[in-house]
C-alpha cells in the first residue's frame, strides 16, 4: 500500500493499529473509509470533539467461545467461535455467520466495520455485526455439521435476539446450517421468533434471499450504466466465482441480454468467448452444488481453463469480483483499465486491495465498492425480519421490486455524496459518506457516553 500523504489520515490509521495489532483485514477496511471520512469531517468540530470515527472503528464487544462437538468417530473436537457486534446506533447488529478455517478476529472486524456501513446504506433500521467460527463444513458428514451448529448456537444463543442482534448465513452457512441453528435457538429459548435470517421459506425464510446479493450486483451495474445512458444489453462481463453471489449474478446478467464470458475457483478461470448459456450456468450450479471444480467445465461444455488465472486479463466491458477479498491486485486494475473495462460492480466483500482502487479511481472506470454493490443480501434479510414480525409472506416478485429499489436509492446516495463539479462519480467517496452520516447523527444525538 502506498505512503499515506494526508497527515490527519496517517495518525488516525496510526493510532487504529496501535490499539488493532497483527489485524491487516481490519486495517484496510478502516482505511478505504478513513480515506474519505478523515478529509469531509476535517472542519467539523462537533463530530471530531465526539470522537465519533474513533467511536466507530471500536467495536461495542467481541465475544469469543470456545465450541465442543463430537465427529462421527467419537472424536471431541474444539473450535473457536466469536460474534463481534461493532455498532448498533441505527438498529440492532445485523450480519452474517461465517465457518472457514481463515475466520480471524480481524478478518470478522473487518466485515463486521464494514456492515455498519453497508446496512446504514439500505435505509433499514439495521446495525453491523459479524460472526463465525474457524470450522470448515468440508468434507464433514451432514449429522457432524449438524452437531457442530447445535453446539455453536448453544454458546451463540446467549447474546442474540430479534431486537438485540440478528445474524445470517455467509461463507459456509446456507439454508442447512441457519435451519440447525434456528431449531437449536428454539429448543433452547422455547420461542419461535426472527432471531435468525436465511431461513427456509417453511419457517419464516424470504423468497430470493440465496439470490439477492447476485441480483444487487448487478442492480447497481444497471444504475451505474444508466447515470451514462447505457444498459447491459450485449456487454460482456468477466465473473469472478462460483458461488450463490456469483452464479446468481450470472443468472441476473443473462436474464438482462448480457454476455457472461468466465467464472472461477481457488484452481482457475473457465472463459467462454461467446458467452455462457442459460444451460452451461445450470450445469455450472449443479456441478457446485456437488463439490466439483471449474476445471471440469472443459469436458462439461467445452469452456476454454486458465489454471491458477483469475480473470481480470480478459478484455471485457464490465467486470464483476464475486469471488474473495483483495482479489483485485494493481496489476489487475491496469490491465482492466488498459482492456477497457467501462465499470466494476463488487460482489465479494473487500475484493480490490487499496493499490488498486487507487489505480481505478484515477481512471474513468465506474466503481462501486462493496459495501455499496452488495447490500442486497442483508437488504432482504432485513425484509426477512419485516416479513417475520408482520407475520407475512411476500411474493418472488414483491421482494424482487423491494431489493431493486433498496440498491436504486443506495446509487442515488452515492452520486450524492460522490459526484465531483465535473460530473465524476467517485462510488467509493459516495458510499463511505452517506454510510457515515445516518450512524454519525444518530450518534451525535445519543450524546457522548
Amino acid at each position: 500500500m502506498s505512503e499515506i500523504k494526508d497527515k490527519d489520515l496517517a495518525a488516525f490509521m496510526k493510532g487504529v493499529k496501535r490499539r488493532n495489532p497483527g489485524e491487516p483485514e481490519f486495517h484496510q477496511a478502516v482505511h478505504e473509509v478513513a480515506m474519505d471520512i478523515i478529509p469531509y469531517i476535517r472542519n467539523d468540530e462537533r463530530i471530531k470533539k465526539m470522537q465519533i470515527l474513533e467511536r466507530m472503528t471500536e467495536p461495542d464487544r467481541i465475544i469469543s467461545f470456545r465450541v465442543i462437538w463430537e465427529d462421527d468417530e467419537g472424536n471431541i473436537r474444539v473450535n473457536r467461535g466469536y460474534r463481534v457486534q461493532q455498532n448498533n446506533a441505527i438498529g440492532p447488529y445485523k450480519g452474517g455467520i461465517r465457518f472457514h478455517p481463515t475466520v480471524t478476529q480481524s478478518v470478522l472486524k473487518f466485515l463486521a466495520f464494514e456492515q455498519v456501513f453497508k446496512n446504514s446504506l439500505t435505509g433499514l433500521p439495521l446495525g453491523g455485526g459479524k460472526g463465525g467460527a474457524d470450522f470448515n463444513p468440508k468434507g464433514k458428514s451432514d449429522r457432524e455439521i449438524m452437531r457442530f451448529c447445535q453446539a455453536f448456537m448453544t454458546e451463540l444463543s446467549k447474546y442474540i435476539g430479534p431486537n438485540t442482534d440478528v445474524p445470517a448465513g455467509d461463507i459456509g452457512v446456507g439454508g442447512r446450517e441457519v435451519g440447525y441453528m434456528f431449531g437449536q435457538y428454539k429448543r433452547l429459548m422455547d420461542r419461535f421468533e426472527g432471531v435468525l435470517t436465511g431461513k427456509g421459506i417453511e419457517f419464516g425464510g424470504s423468497k430470493i434471499r440465496p439470490e439477492a446479493t447476485g441480483y444487487g450486483v448487478v442492480y447497481m451495474m444497471e444504475c451505474m450504466l444508466g447515470t451514462k445512458g447505457d444498459n447491459l444489453e450485449g456487454k460482456r462481463c468477466a465473473v469472478s466465482g462460483s458461488g450463490n453471489v456469483a452464479t446468481f449474478c450470472a443468472e441476473k446478467l443473462l436474464e438482462l441480454g448480457a454476455k457472461v464470458i468466465s467464472l472461477s475457483d481457488s484452481g482457475g478461470t473457465i472463459y467462454v468467448e461467446d458467452g455462457l448459456t442459460s444451460e452451461n450456468l445450470q450445469w455450472v450450479m449443479d456441478l457446485k452444488s456437488k463439490g466439483g471444480r471449474m476445471s471440469e467445465c472443459v469436458d462439461g461444455f467445452g469452456a476454454k481453463y486458465y489454471e491458477g488465472n483469475r480473470p481480470w486479463a480478459l478484455p471485457c466491458d464490465l467486470a464483476f469480483p464475486c469471488a474473495t477479498q483483495n482479489e483485485i491486485e494493481a496489476a489487475d486494475a491496469r490491465a482492466l483499465v488498459k482492456n477497457g473495462c467501462i465499470a466494476i460492480s463488487e460482489g465479494a466483500n473487500m475484493p480490490s486491495d487499496p493499490d488498486a482502487i487507487e489505480i481505478i479511481r484515477e481512471s474513468p472506470v465506474m466503481h462501486a465498492p462493496s459495501k455499496a454493490a452488495n447490500a442486497g443480501g442483508v437488504a432482504v434479510s432485513g425484509l426477512e425480519m419485516s416479513q417475520n414480525s408482520l407475520r407475512m409472506s411476500w411474493t418472488r416478485e414483491e421482494v424482487d421490486a423491494h431489493l431493486k429499489n433498496i440498491i436504486t436509492n443506495i446509487h442515488t446516495q452515492c452520486v450524492d455524496k460522490g459526484k465531483a463539479d465535473d460530473g465524476h462519480v467517485d462510488y467509493f467517496k459516495g458510499a463511505n459518506i452517506a454510510g457515515f452520516d445516518k450512524v454519525a447523527n444518530a450518534m451525535l444525538a445519543y450524546g457522548a457516553l
